[in-house]
Formats: C-alpha cells, structure tokens, sequence
C-alpha cells in the first residue's frame, strides 16, 4: 500500500508539490497569526498586571431629585464614617475600604525640592492599590492612632531628594514648614502623573484642618466583576450611603461609582473575541488548503479509475481502496503540515527577536504594545492535528467515492 501511494505521489511531483504548499502556506499563516494576536494579548495582560484590577472607586455628587423634603442641587460630602459603612454595605463583596485626600506641597531636603500631592491614606490603601515597597515600610495602624507626621514617597522622588530609596529612609524633610520624617518608599517606575507623598489620613486631616471631609473611598472587591455581582454591590452601597445622607437611592448622581473588575471583564471578553477571530481566520486559511487536497484526491480517485475496477473484479475488498486513498490524503496534509507549523514556529521566534517587546512612553509611563509574540508547541501541536483530521475527512469523500465503482464500469472507463 505504501509503495502504491508513493508512487501515485512521484507520478504527480508538481501538483503534490502545489497542493502542499497551500497546505504548509495555511497552518504557516495560522500559527503566524495566533503569534501576533499573542503579542498584542501579552502586552495588555502585563499592562493590566500593574494595575488593581477588583477596585470599586465612590466619589459624592450633587443630588438630581428632591428627597423628603429636601431640594435637588445639595452636594454630598463623605466623612470618615462612611469607610466602616461601605465595608459593612458590601458584605462578602468588600474585603477592605479605604479613603484619601490630597493637598499640593513643595517637598524640601537641603537644596532639593519637589513639588506635587500630599496624599492622605489609610493603611488599607497599600493592598489595594497594589503597591510595592522599595524600601522601609507604609503608613500603619499607629501613624494614623497617633497622626504621626511621616511620609512615604515615591522611589523618582527619594532619588531626588535623598540620592536614592536607602539614603531617604529615616530623613526629616520639610513640605510646607512642616516636617516629616520619611518612612517608606514605593515602587513607582512606569507610573504616570506628578509626584505623590502618602502620609496618614488622621496627619493630613489635622495639619490642614480637613475636617471629617472624605473626598473618594475605595473599596477592594469580591465577586464582583459579573453584571449580577457589581449590580448587587451597587445597589447595597447606594442604599447604605442613602440612608445616612438622605439622598434618594435612585439619584444616580448623588453617588459616582467606578468599578475596574468589570471594565477589567470587559476587556477580557475583547480579548477572547480578538484571539477566537485569529483562530477562525486561521482556520479558514487552512480550509482552502483542505479543499486543494480534496479536489487532488478526486483527480487521483478518477485516474485510477479503471485500476480500481481490476483490483475490484480480482477480490479487492472496498476496505482496501479506502485505506489507500484516505492514506495518501493524510500523508500530504501531515507532512506539509509539519512543514508549515516548524515554519510558523521559525516565525515567529524571529519575530520575538525583532519585535518581541515593544513599548512606548507616555509621560513617564511605560505601556507595552507588543510582548512575546510566540505560541506555545501544544497549540501548534493542536493546529497540525486539525489539519491531519480535516486531511482526513478531505480524503473520505474521494475514497468513498471510489469504493462505490462498479467494477464492470471501472474496467470500461479511459
């Protein structure tokens, strides 16, 4: 049987040789373009890495409707109280809730300066943001017991000051005549916007006489990425929140609410629709490959027409003809198919190398656009083993084909 294909192949070297090439040139484009998508795909997921992605951010508004006899137009003001009370709102939902306030400083030590926010922050706010620690520690339970004057800078701004993050640890720096003894420094490399100092809440609500005021709160999030679970989440806050500052629950904007884990969901979603549509491109790549294969095998099925009606009319039993066509079907597709996926591998390794990491800076931001743009050997492994079926089911109809000759008119056929 072998003998037999291999010779039906070296009979017709140049249409084998074109019906592989559309098959090596479809799982090649295949493999090339799920390498591509991945770059893009890779670079938002290590983008998306940096950033918090189960935060529901709640900012106060300004009331749209009369509510027990209260007119519209009142602007609502969060206090500290409110934290506790959006935790407990959210139930399972909420696993931890901050607030923050900021004022504009000039940080000073010797005669480096700096100038940017003051942030006010809970200790929770280190776990929700997720940040790292270059070095020293973050704001704790007893900075805002005691409303200690200390500072947690950004690692920019402890080079400048300081020379580096070691050198600023334990520094006493001057914002505003005020002086602060630096405690910490964060990670801050790639992010954008000016320079941030944190400091305790309680510190910053005292030196610059905020009050009780609490201009956002943040709240790490459970569960709540689906369109039931954020819907559920906001109703319980908005009621909550309602309720203590008499506000009509329906008043959307009395109450701005941002929740990253559904945009964070959404994006996910784009991203599976941008690699299924590589796939289905792919695919209908390697179709017409499959089809070039089909229609060769029927040539072949109709030149060996009258071989197959002699092997018939000497016993051959139909199991044989099918086996020999649906072979050589498989051989074709398998073996350039191997071709086309060690090719495409090749690919786009040299496309990893030329362009396997694209950035760009936005102010001192840094943003992948293009990262490891390769594919894994199990789904080139998975894309060679669909072209090996559909080479199969490419051959069945021929073989079927010829397994249904009649042997008498086999034998008159020419």
């Amino acid at each position: 049987m072998w003998r037999e294909i291999f010779a039906s192949l070296m009979r017709n070297k140049l249409r084998t040789a074109l019906t592989g090439l559309s098959v090596s040139v479809g799982i090649f484009l295949l493999i090339f373009l799920l390498g591509a998508g991945n770059g893009l795909i890779h670079a938002f997921e290590k983008n998306s890495g940096q950033m918090a992605l189960n935060v529901m951010q709640l900012s106060p508004g300004i009331t749209s409707k009369p509510f027990e006899g209260l007119e519209e137009g009142r602007s609502i003001r969060f206090e500290a109280r409110d934290i506790p009370l959006s935790r407990q709102a959210g139930r399972s939902r909420v696993m931890a809730a901050t607030g923050s306030a900021s004022q504009t400083i000039t940080i000073s030590y010797g005669e480096n300066t700096s100038t940017g926010s003051l942030v006010g922050h809970y200790p929770e706010n280190f776990s929700i943001r997720k940040m790292k620690l270059v070095a020293g520690r973050y704001i704790n339970a007893i900075d805002m017991q005691e409303r200690r004057r200390v500072l947690v800078l950004g690692e920019r701004v402890a080079t400048d000051l300081c020379g580096s993050p070691a050198q600023a640890i334990g520094k006493i720096v001057s914002a505003d005549g005020a002086a602060y003894r630096i405690v910490g420094v964060y990670a801050d490399k790639g992010e954008m916007g000016e320079m941030q100092a944190h400091t305790p809440f309680t510190t910053l609500q005292t030196i610059y006489n905020q009050g009780n005021n609490v201009p956002t709160i943040l709240l790490q999030t459970h569960n709540a990425a689906s369109v039931e679970g954020d819907s559920i989440l906001r109703s319980d806050l908005r009621r909550a929140l309602a309720a203590r500052h008499r506000f009509d629950p329906t008043d959307e904007k009395a109450l701005w609410m941002w929740n990253s884990a559904r945009g964070a969901e959404e994006t996910a979603k784009a991203m599976s629709i941008l690699r299924n549509a590589l796939w289905f491109i792919g695919l209908l790549t390697l179709l017409s490959g499959v089809v070039g294969v089909s229609n060769i095998m029927l040539i072949t099925v109709k030149e060996r027409t009258h071989e197959f009606g002699i092997r018939k009319a000497l016993g051959a039993r139909p199991w044989s003809i099918l086996r020999s066509v649906m072979a050589e079907s498989i051989i074709i597709t398998a073996f350039f198919g191997y071709i086309g996926m060690v090719a495409g591998i090749a690919a786009t390794e040299w496309l990893n190398v030329v362009a396997g990491t694209k950035a760009m800076e936005v102010a001192d931001m840094k943003m992948e656009v293009f990262l490891n743009p390769t594919v894994d050997l199990g789904i080139a492994v998975q894309a060679l083993l669909v072209l090996v079926v559909a080479g199969l089911v490419a051959g069945f109809v021929p073989a079927r084909k010829a397994v249904r000759v009649k042997p008498v008119e086999a034998l008159n056929a020419r």
